[in-house]
């Protein structure tokens, strides 16, 4: 995010969207993205071009109930609780910005992110109806959160995640911090749960896809030990598919 002008106000936005339709978070060319149908709706309110900021690129098909992006404006005339109604009239309805408000100017909602959560949710026992195919994993056999759980375990504290994100991915460092990682059972749904100081590029899934494939193959928990130390990612599991996945909450 630029610098911040001399009168400009700094606001978070927390927002929902369903990714089925979207290339993904980050403006691409000539693709439909998330960021760019948010910026296309800022630039209309202030009358120029507005920069916004995520706290994450969420990709294609991955979906979002709490993204927090933040811009900088320089409408004094605008109460910031109507930035929610403004942007949801001059958006699809699969955007709804849910909440707006007044932070710092020199806050940034990707750097200043303390904790990242996601939700994955798999239907196992092959149930899924045809609403839920686009907001979850459907699975023919019903895995052992018992021994789903044992091994998550396992990710806990600062590790590096070679071994689980694309080989691709720019980061400077592959190491991560896992603060807690998890499956349970919610409304007939197996849910994984996991929240780290960040994420490497397609990390949850190769996490989650990885994590049932090792179950259904009935491999202990130490293989999945010895995959994450490796620093291969030719000894992952399969990736679970995008459309299971959510942006559940960020927290600063």
């Amino acid at each position: 995010m630029k610098a911040t002008q001399p009168g400009h106000r700094g606001i978070k936005l927390t927002l929902a969207y369903d990714g089925s339709g979207f290339c993904g978070w980050q403006r691409q060319k000539d693709e439909r993205s998330v960021q760019e149908e948010l910026e296309t709706a800022l630039a209309k309110i202030h009358g120029h071009p507005v920069s916004l900021t995520g706290s994450g690129r969420t990709d294609s098909g991955v979906h979002a109930r709490g993204q927090v992006a933040s811009f900088h404006s320089d409408l004094a005339s605008i109460p910031v609780d109507k930035f929610v109604p403004a942007i949801n009239s001059l958006v699809g309805k699969d955007i709804r910005v849910l909440a707006s408000e007044e932070v710092a100017p020199g806050f940034n909602a990707r750097f200043d992110a303390r904790l990242r959560t996601y939700r994955y949710f798999i239907i196992p026992g092959d149930r899924a109806l045809p609403s839920q195919r686009l907001y979850a994993w459907s699975l023919r056999h019903w895995p052992d959160l018992g021994r789903l759980n044992a091994m998550a375990a396992c990710l806990r504290g600062e590790q590096d995640f070679t071994a689980f994100c694309l080989p691709r991915d720019e980061s400077l460092s592959r190491y991560r911090f896992i603060h807690q990682a998890g499956f349970f059972m919610e409304g007939g749904q197996i849910v994984f749960e996991i929240s780290a100081n960040a994420f490497l590029w397609r990390m949850v899934r190769s996490l989650c896809g990885s994590l049932i494939d090792f179950e259904a193959q009935s491999l202990p928990c130490e293989h999945f030990r010895q995959v994450l130390e490796s620093r291969d990612r030719h000894l992952a599991g399969k990736t679970a598919p995008a459309q299971g996945l959510f942006l559940w909450k960020v927290e600063y």
